[in-house]
Protein backbone atom coordinates (compact mmCIF):
# COMPACT_ATOMS: atom_id res chain seq x y z
CA UNK A 1 0.00 0.00 0.00
CA UNK A 2 2.63 1.86 0.76
CA UNK A 3 5.89 2.78 -1.16
CA UNK A 4 8.51 5.20 -1.59
CA UNK A 5 10.33 6.20 -4.74
CA UNK A 6 13.85 6.55 -3.21
CA UNK A 7 17.13 5.83 -5.05
CA UNK A 8 14.91 6.06 -8.22
CA UNK A 9 13.20 3.05 -7.24
CA UNK A 10 9.95 2.25 -9.07
CA UNK A 11 6.18 1.15 -7.36
CA UNK A 12 4.65 -2.03 -8.88
CA UNK A 13 1.44 -0.86 -9.35
CA UNK A 14 0.00 -4.61 -9.59
CA UNK A 15 1.45 -4.41 -6.13
CA UNK A 16 0.47 -1.03 -4.96
CA UNK A 17 -1.95 -0.01 -7.04
CA UNK A 18 -3.22 3.27 -6.75
CA UNK A 19 -2.78 3.97 -3.25
CA UNK A 20 1.49 4.75 -2.77
CA UNK A 21 3.24 6.76 -0.65
CA UNK A 22 3.57 10.25 -2.88
CA UNK A 23 -0.28 10.19 -3.40
CA UNK A 24 -1.23 9.97 0.44
CA UNK A 25 0.97 12.36 0.93
CA UNK A 26 -0.37 14.54 -1.58
CA UNK A 27 -3.98 14.22 -0.69
CA UNK A 28 -2.65 14.47 2.91
CA UNK A 29 -1.15 18.15 2.16
CA UNK A 30 -4.31 19.26 0.68
CA UNK A 31 -6.71 18.01 3.32
CA UNK A 32 -4.43 19.63 6.04
CA UNK A 33 -4.06 23.01 4.50
CA UNK A 34 -8.05 23.17 3.53
CA UNK A 35 -9.22 22.25 6.84
CA UNK A 36 -6.90 24.09 9.32
CA UNK A 37 -6.26 27.06 7.50
CA UNK A 38 -9.93 27.98 7.20
CA UNK A 39 -10.10 26.78 10.86
CA UNK A 40 -7.29 29.25 11.81
CA UNK A 41 -9.00 32.07 10.02
CA UNK A 42 -11.79 31.45 11.63
CA UNK A 43 -10.58 31.53 15.20
CA UNK A 44 -8.42 34.68 14.26
CA UNK A 45 -11.61 36.91 14.87
CA UNK A 46 -10.88 38.94 18.40
CA UNK A 47 -12.45 37.91 21.14
CA UNK A 48 -13.93 34.40 22.20
CA UNK A 49 -16.49 34.59 19.37
CA UNK A 50 -14.97 32.71 16.08
CA UNK A 51 -16.02 34.76 12.53
CA UNK A 52 -19.44 32.50 12.63
CA UNK A 53 -20.68 33.57 15.74
CA UNK A 54 -19.51 30.25 17.49
CA UNK A 55 -17.46 30.11 20.99
CA UNK A 56 -14.30 29.35 20.61
CA UNK A 57 -13.41 25.55 21.81
CA UNK A 58 -17.25 25.00 21.77
CA UNK A 59 -17.83 21.71 23.82
CA UNK A 60 -14.40 22.84 26.45
CA UNK A 61 -16.96 25.65 27.94
CA UNK A 62 -18.96 22.47 29.70
CA UNK A 63 -15.93 20.98 30.50
CA UNK A 64 -14.81 24.68 31.92
CA UNK A 65 -18.09 25.19 33.65
CA UNK A 66 -17.56 21.62 35.44
CA UNK A 67 -14.23 22.45 36.89
CA UNK A 68 -15.68 25.21 38.00
CA UNK A 69 -18.61 23.47 40.18
CA UNK A 70 -15.88 20.62 41.28
CA UNK A 71 -13.41 23.37 42.37
CA UNK A 72 -16.46 25.22 44.12
CA UNK A 73 -18.02 21.90 45.51
CA UNK A 74 -21.48 22.40 43.98
CA UNK A 75 -21.67 18.85 43.10
CA UNK A 76 -25.84 19.65 43.42
CA UNK A 77 -25.47 21.75 40.67
CA UNK A 78 -23.64 18.63 37.98
CA UNK A 79 -26.81 17.81 36.39
CA UNK A 80 -28.47 21.48 36.71
CA UNK A 81 -28.49 22.69 32.79
CA UNK A 82 -30.19 26.32 34.01
CA UNK A 83 -27.27 26.35 36.64
CA UNK A 84 -24.66 25.21 34.83
CA UNK A 85 -25.68 27.59 32.03
CA UNK A 86 -25.90 30.52 34.23
CA UNK A 87 -22.33 29.59 35.79
CA UNK A 88 -20.99 29.84 32.26
CA UNK A 89 -22.28 33.24 31.59
CA UNK A 90 -20.75 34.38 35.20
CA UNK A 91 -17.51 33.11 34.38
CA UNK A 92 -17.26 33.77 30.34
CA UNK A 93 -19.65 36.69 29.46
CA UNK A 94 -19.23 35.56 25.54
CA UNK A 95 -21.09 32.10 26.53
CA UNK A 96 -24.39 33.80 27.59
CA UNK A 97 -27.11 31.50 26.26
CA UNK A 98 -25.06 28.38 25.37
CA UNK A 99 -26.26 25.31 27.45
CA UNK A 100 -25.16 21.58 27.19
CA UNK A 101 -26.82 18.23 28.42
CA UNK A 102 -24.79 17.67 31.16
CA UNK A 103 -23.86 13.46 30.69
CA UNK A 104 -20.16 13.19 32.16
CA UNK A 105 -19.88 10.96 35.38
CA UNK A 106 -19.41 13.40 38.75
CA UNK A 107 -15.61 12.74 38.80
CA UNK A 108 -14.89 13.83 35.20
CA UNK A 109 -15.52 17.24 37.05
CA UNK A 110 -12.81 17.27 39.14
CA UNK A 111 -10.24 16.35 36.48
CA UNK A 112 -11.02 19.90 34.91
CA UNK A 113 -10.96 21.99 38.37
CA UNK A 114 -7.24 23.15 38.26
CA UNK A 115 -8.09 24.65 34.26
CA UNK A 116 -11.13 26.42 35.81
CA UNK A 117 -8.99 28.17 37.71
CA UNK A 118 -7.26 30.21 34.76
CA UNK A 119 -9.22 32.22 32.54
CA UNK A 120 -11.14 30.22 29.71
CA UNK A 121 -8.90 31.21 27.13
CA UNK A 122 -5.68 30.28 29.29
CA UNK A 123 -7.76 27.28 29.91
CA UNK A 124 -8.36 26.54 26.16
CA UNK A 125 -5.25 27.19 24.98
CA UNK A 126 -3.81 24.97 27.84
CA UNK A 127 -6.21 21.93 26.91
CA UNK A 128 -6.08 22.55 23.12
CA UNK A 129 -1.92 21.68 24.00
CA UNK A 130 -2.74 18.91 25.98
CA UNK A 131 -5.20 17.36 23.71
CA UNK A 132 -2.85 17.87 20.57
CA UNK A 133 0.41 16.52 22.88
CA UNK A 134 -1.99 13.25 23.84
CA UNK A 135 -2.96 12.69 19.97
CA UNK A 136 0.35 13.16 18.83
CA UNK A 137 2.02 10.70 21.43
CA UNK A 138 -0.13 7.57 20.55
CA UNK A 139 0.39 8.46 16.85
CA UNK A 140 4.50 8.38 17.74
CA UNK A 141 3.86 5.10 19.58
CA UNK A 142 1.64 3.18 17.55
CA UNK A 143 3.70 4.45 13.94
CA UNK A 144 6.93 2.95 16.33
CA UNK A 145 5.46 -0.44 16.74
CA UNK A 146 4.73 -0.46 12.71
CA UNK A 147 8.09 -1.85 11.12
CA UNK A 148 6.80 -1.56 7.65
CA UNK A 149 5.93 1.86 7.77
CA UNK A 150 9.35 3.28 9.70
CA UNK A 151 10.35 4.50 6.54
CA UNK A 152 7.21 6.66 6.00
CA UNK A 153 7.58 8.85 8.91
CA UNK A 154 6.39 11.86 6.97
CA UNK A 155 3.92 10.40 5.62
CA UNK A 156 2.19 8.98 8.75
CA UNK A 157 2.71 12.37 10.47
CA UNK A 158 1.23 14.45 7.77
CA UNK A 159 -2.06 12.05 7.14
CA UNK A 160 -2.34 12.25 11.45
CA UNK A 161 -2.44 16.16 11.28
CA UNK A 162 -4.88 15.83 8.23
CA UNK A 163 -7.14 13.88 9.76
CA UNK A 164 -10.63 15.19 10.03
CA UNK A 165 -11.39 13.58 13.46
CA UNK A 166 -8.55 15.22 14.88
CA UNK A 167 -9.27 18.82 13.54
CA UNK A 168 -12.73 17.89 15.08
CA UNK A 169 -11.35 17.07 18.23
CA UNK A 170 -9.50 20.17 18.46
CA UNK A 171 -12.25 22.66 17.07
CA UNK A 172 -14.95 21.38 19.85
CA UNK A 173 -12.70 21.13 22.44
CA UNK A 174 -13.42 17.53 23.21
CA UNK A 175 -11.98 14.46 25.22
CA UNK A 176 -11.48 12.28 23.04
CA UNK A 177 -7.81 12.12 22.64
CA UNK A 178 -7.80 10.73 26.75
CA UNK A 179 -9.97 7.66 25.01
CA UNK A 180 -7.37 7.27 22.54
CA UNK A 181 -4.91 7.25 25.21
CA UNK A 182 -6.58 4.57 27.00
CA UNK A 183 -7.02 2.52 23.77
CA UNK A 184 -3.27 3.08 22.65
CA UNK A 185 -1.98 1.77 25.85
CA UNK A 186 -4.12 -1.19 26.50
CA UNK A 187 -2.62 -2.36 23.38
CA UNK A 188 0.91 -2.00 24.42
CA UNK A 189 -0.41 -3.48 27.62
CA UNK A 190 -1.99 -6.77 25.78
CA UNK A 191 0.95 -6.43 23.48
CA UNK A 192 3.31 -7.45 26.59
CA UNK A 193 0.43 -9.93 27.95
CA UNK A 194 -0.35 -7.62 30.55
CA UNK A 195 -3.85 -8.59 30.68
CA UNK A 196 -4.47 -6.90 34.26
CA UNK A 197 -2.80 -4.05 33.57
CA UNK A 198 -4.83 -3.35 30.47
CA UNK A 199 -8.05 -3.65 32.06
CA UNK A 200 -7.19 -1.22 34.93
CA UNK A 201 -6.50 1.15 31.64
CA UNK A 202 -10.15 -0.06 30.01
CA UNK A 203 -11.69 0.69 32.71
CA UNK A 204 -10.48 4.56 32.94
CA UNK A 205 -12.97 4.58 29.60
CA UNK A 206 -16.40 5.09 32.30
CA UNK A 207 -15.48 9.02 31.28
CA UNK A 208 -17.20 8.11 28.03
CA UNK A 209 -19.14 4.45 28.43
CA UNK A 210 -19.81 3.92 25.46
CA UNK A 211 -16.49 3.50 23.60
CA UNK A 212 -16.33 0.54 26.04
CA UNK A 213 -19.29 -1.28 26.01
CA UNK A 214 -17.36 -3.20 22.52
CA UNK A 215 -14.81 -3.98 24.45
CA UNK A 216 -16.73 -4.81 27.45
CA UNK A 217 -18.79 -7.37 25.37
CA UNK A 218 -15.82 -8.91 23.78
CA UNK A 219 -13.24 -9.54 26.98
CA UNK A 220 -16.24 -11.01 28.52
CA UNK A 221 -17.07 -12.97 25.82
CA UNK A 222 -13.87 -14.68 25.05
CA UNK A 223 -13.21 -15.23 29.22
CA UNK A 224 -10.39 -12.47 29.53
CA UNK A 225 -11.15 -12.37 33.58
CA UNK A 226 -8.04 -10.99 34.34
CA UNK A 227 -8.78 -7.69 31.82
CA UNK A 228 -12.56 -7.67 32.75
CA UNK A 229 -11.90 -7.59 36.56
CA UNK A 230 -9.58 -4.85 36.05
CA UNK A 231 -11.40 -2.58 33.86
CA UNK A 232 -14.44 -3.45 36.49
CA UNK A 233 -11.71 -2.14 39.13
CA UNK A 234 -10.79 0.76 37.58
CA UNK A 235 -13.80 2.13 36.68
CA UNK A 236 -15.54 1.23 40.13
CA UNK A 237 -12.26 3.59 41.71
CA UNK A 238 -13.06 6.45 39.35
CA UNK A 239 -16.72 6.81 40.29
CA UNK A 240 -16.18 6.01 43.88
CA UNK A 241 -13.74 9.12 43.70
CA UNK A 242 -16.54 11.34 42.62
CA UNK A 243 -18.65 9.79 45.60
CA UNK A 244 -16.16 10.47 48.29
CA UNK A 245 -15.43 13.77 46.75
CA UNK A 246 -19.35 15.18 46.23
CA UNK A 247 -21.19 12.63 48.39
CA UNK A 248 -23.98 9.95 46.70
CA UNK A 249 -26.34 11.82 44.88
CA UNK A 250 -24.53 13.43 41.75
CA UNK A 251 -23.49 9.48 41.49
CA UNK A 252 -27.95 9.27 41.65
CA UNK A 253 -28.21 11.71 39.17
CA UNK A 254 -26.02 10.46 36.74
CA UNK A 255 -27.73 7.60 36.77
CA UNK A 256 -30.81 8.77 36.44
CA UNK A 257 -29.99 11.06 32.94
CA UNK A 258 -28.14 7.79 31.44
CA UNK A 259 -31.67 5.80 32.04
CA UNK A 260 -33.21 9.40 30.16
CA UNK A 261 -30.55 9.45 26.95
CA UNK A 262 -32.62 7.43 24.89
CA UNK A 263 -35.76 10.39 25.39
CA UNK A 264 -32.81 13.08 25.01
CA UNK A 265 -31.32 12.12 21.91
CA UNK A 266 -32.53 14.48 19.89
CA UNK A 267 -30.44 17.23 21.89
CA UNK A 268 -27.72 15.19 22.38
CA UNK A 269 -27.72 14.71 18.87
CA UNK A 270 -28.66 18.02 17.25
CA UNK A 271 -26.46 17.17 13.57
CA UNK A 272 -27.08 13.78 13.07
CA UNK A 273 -24.68 13.78 9.85
CA UNK A 274 -21.53 14.66 12.07
CA UNK A 275 -22.16 10.65 14.14
CA UNK A 276 -20.49 7.48 12.49
CA UNK A 277 -22.15 4.80 14.03
CA UNK A 278 -24.49 1.88 13.51
CA UNK A 279 -27.55 3.34 15.76
CA UNK A 280 -27.33 6.87 13.84
CA UNK A 281 -26.76 5.18 10.66
CA UNK A 282 -30.21 3.64 10.42
CA UNK A 283 -32.21 6.68 12.14
CA UNK A 284 -30.98 8.53 9.25
CA UNK A 285 -31.92 5.48 6.47
CA UNK A 286 -35.19 5.17 8.31
CA UNK A 287 -36.02 8.70 9.50
CA UNK A 288 -39.77 7.67 10.88
CA UNK A 289 -40.53 9.64 13.55
CA UNK A 290 -43.98 7.05 14.06
CA UNK A 291 -41.74 4.14 13.85
CA UNK A 292 -38.69 4.90 15.72
CA UNK A 293 -38.35 0.95 16.54
CA UNK A 294 -37.63 -0.14 13.37
CA UNK A 295 -34.14 2.21 12.76
CA UNK A 296 -33.38 0.69 16.91
CA UNK A 297 -34.10 -2.69 15.76
CA UNK A 298 -32.09 -2.48 12.68
CA UNK A 299 -29.24 -0.96 15.20
CA UNK A 300 -29.59 -3.64 17.73
CA UNK A 301 -29.90 -6.69 15.04
CA UNK A 302 -26.24 -5.27 13.02
CA UNK A 303 -24.27 -4.23 15.97
CA UNK A 304 -25.05 -8.19 17.73
CA UNK A 305 -23.35 -9.19 14.07
CA UNK A 306 -20.49 -6.88 14.20
CA UNK A 307 -20.03 -8.09 17.67
CA UNK A 308 -20.00 -11.36 17.12
CA UNK A 309 -17.64 -11.54 13.97
CA UNK A 310 -15.23 -9.88 16.48
CA UNK A 311 -15.61 -11.99 19.32
CA UNK A 312 -14.89 -14.73 16.55
CA UNK A 313 -11.85 -13.10 15.55
CA UNK A 314 -10.61 -12.59 19.09
CA UNK A 315 -11.12 -16.10 20.00
CA UNK A 316 -8.79 -17.32 17.44
CA UNK A 317 -5.91 -15.34 19.22
CA UNK A 318 -3.65 -18.38 18.14
CA UNK A 319 -3.70 -17.65 14.63
CA UNK A 320 -4.73 -14.08 13.66
CA UNK A 321 -1.95 -11.52 15.09
CA UNK A 322 -2.92 -8.97 17.75
CA UNK A 323 -2.97 -6.12 15.39
CA UNK A 324 -5.51 -7.43 13.05
CA UNK A 325 -7.48 -7.90 16.16
CA UNK A 326 -6.95 -4.90 17.86
CA UNK A 327 -7.73 -2.91 14.95
CA UNK A 328 -11.11 -5.17 14.68
CA UNK A 329 -12.05 -4.30 18.44
CA UNK A 330 -11.47 -0.39 17.80
CA UNK A 331 -13.51 -0.41 14.52
CA UNK A 332 -16.02 -2.06 16.54
CA UNK A 333 -16.04 0.18 19.01
CA UNK A 334 -17.24 3.00 16.72
CA UNK A 335 -19.87 0.92 14.98
CA UNK A 336 -22.04 -0.21 18.17
CA UNK A 337 -21.34 2.64 20.18
CA UNK A 338 -25.07 4.32 20.91
CA UNK A 339 -23.63 7.76 20.37
CA UNK A 340 -20.72 8.49 18.52
CA UNK A 341 -19.50 12.28 16.91
CA UNK A 342 -16.82 12.47 14.70
CA UNK A 343 -14.35 13.50 16.90
CA UNK A 344 -14.18 10.37 18.60
CA UNK A 345 -13.28 8.57 15.52
CA UNK A 346 -9.82 9.63 16.73
CA UNK A 347 -9.74 5.99 18.57
CA UNK A 348 -8.80 5.02 15.06
CA UNK A 349 -5.56 6.52 14.56
CA UNK A 350 -3.71 3.27 15.40
CA UNK A 351 -6.11 1.34 13.70
CA UNK A 352 -5.10 2.85 10.70
CA UNK A 353 -1.72 2.53 11.07
CA UNK A 354 -1.43 -1.38 12.67
CA UNK A 355 -3.71 -2.62 9.58
CA UNK A 356 -1.47 -0.36 7.04
CA UNK A 357 1.86 -1.86 8.58
CA UNK A 358 0.30 -5.68 8.30
CA UNK A 359 -1.18 -5.10 4.75
CA UNK A 360 2.31 -3.89 3.44
CA UNK A 361 3.85 -7.12 5.37
CA UNK A 362 1.63 -9.79 3.56
CA UNK A 363 1.62 -11.52 -0.09
CA UNK A 364 -1.08 -9.67 -2.05
CA UNK A 365 -4.44 -11.61 -2.57
CA UNK A 366 -8.28 -11.43 -3.00
CA UNK A 367 -8.32 -10.72 0.86
CA UNK A 368 -5.65 -8.06 1.56
CA UNK A 369 -5.60 -6.62 -1.39
CA UNK A 370 -9.28 -4.18 -0.86
CA UNK A 371 -8.36 -3.68 2.73
CA UNK A 372 -5.83 -1.15 2.05
CA UNK A 373 -8.49 0.96 -0.23
CA UNK A 374 -11.48 0.39 2.82
CA UNK A 375 -8.42 2.04 4.92
CA UNK A 376 -8.96 5.00 2.70
CA UNK A 377 -11.94 5.52 2.70
CA UNK A 378 -12.60 4.60 6.26
CA UNK A 379 -10.03 7.85 6.58
CA UNK A 380 -11.54 10.11 4.45
CA UNK A 381 -15.35 9.38 4.11
CA UNK A 382 -15.86 11.68 7.29
CA UNK A 383 -15.66 14.01 5.07
CA UNK A 384 -18.45 13.83 2.99
CA UNK A 385 -20.77 13.50 6.25
CA UNK A 386 -22.80 16.82 6.06
CA UNK A 387 -24.23 15.20 2.29
CA UNK A 388 -26.00 12.58 4.27
CA UNK A 389 -28.95 15.73 5.16
CA UNK A 390 -29.59 14.81 1.97
CA UNK A 391 -28.42 11.05 0.79
CA UNK A 392 -29.45 9.77 4.38
CA UNK A 393 -26.86 7.52 4.31
CA UNK A 394 -24.01 7.64 6.16
CA UNK A 395 -20.97 6.26 3.66
CA UNK A 396 -18.20 6.20 6.49
CA UNK A 397 -20.49 3.56 8.46
CA UNK A 398 -20.44 1.21 5.13
CA UNK A 399 -16.66 1.15 4.82
CA UNK A 400 -16.11 0.92 8.35
CA UNK A 401 -18.93 -2.38 8.50
CA UNK A 402 -16.87 -3.91 5.21
CA UNK A 403 -13.74 -3.30 7.37
CA UNK A 404 -15.08 -5.01 9.62
CA UNK A 405 -16.34 -8.12 7.24
CA UNK A 406 -13.18 -8.38 5.73
CA UNK A 407 -10.85 -8.75 8.62
CA UNK A 408 -13.16 -11.78 10.14
CA UNK A 409 -12.48 -13.63 6.73
CA UNK A 410 -9.14 -12.98 6.82
CA UNK A 411 -8.99 -14.13 10.49
CA UNK A 412 -11.17 -16.97 9.61
CA UNK A 413 -8.94 -17.88 6.53
CA UNK A 414 -6.15 -18.00 8.58
CA UNK A 415 -7.25 -20.83 10.42
CA UNK A 416 -7.42 -23.08 7.62
CA UNK A 417 -4.35 -21.64 5.69
CA UNK A 418 -1.21 -19.62 5.47
CA UNK A 419 -2.96 -15.93 4.78
CA UNK A 420 -1.71 -15.06 8.27
CA UNK A 421 1.57 -16.87 8.03
CA UNK A 422 3.28 -13.24 8.16
CA UNK A 423 2.29 -12.06 11.04
CA UNK A 424 3.78 -9.22 12.35
CA UNK A 425 6.54 -8.92 14.70
CA UNK A 426 5.79 -5.70 16.86
CA UNK A 427 8.85 -3.68 17.48
CA UNK A 428 8.94 -3.06 21.31
CA UNK A 429 8.27 1.09 22.22
CA UNK A 430 8.06 2.72 25.47
CA UNK A 431 5.26 4.72 26.12
CA UNK A 432 7.58 6.75 28.44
Amino acid sequence: MLKDDHSGSREDPKRFGWLTARRLRAHGAILALCLWSMYLWNVSSPGLRDRNGNLKGTDFLHLYTLGSLAAAHRGADLYDINEQAALAAQRVPEAAGIRYLPLYPPQVSIFFAPLARLSYSGALLLWWGLTAGVYGICCYCAWRACPNLREHGRTVALLAFAFLAFFHLIAWGQTSAAALGCFTIVFFLLRDRRDFPAGLVLGCLIFKPQLGLAAAIVFISIGAWKTVLGAVLSATAQLAAGVLYYGPEPFNHWIRMLRNVPELLPLLEPKLYQTHSLRTFWSMLLPWPGRPGLSFGLYVVSAAFVLALTVACWKRSAAVPLPLRFSLLLLTTVLVAPHLTVYDLVILAPAFLLLADWVVGQPLTPLTRPLGTLLYLVYMLPLVGPLTRWTHVQPSVIAMSASVWLIWRISRRSTSSSTVTGAVNIAPVSLS
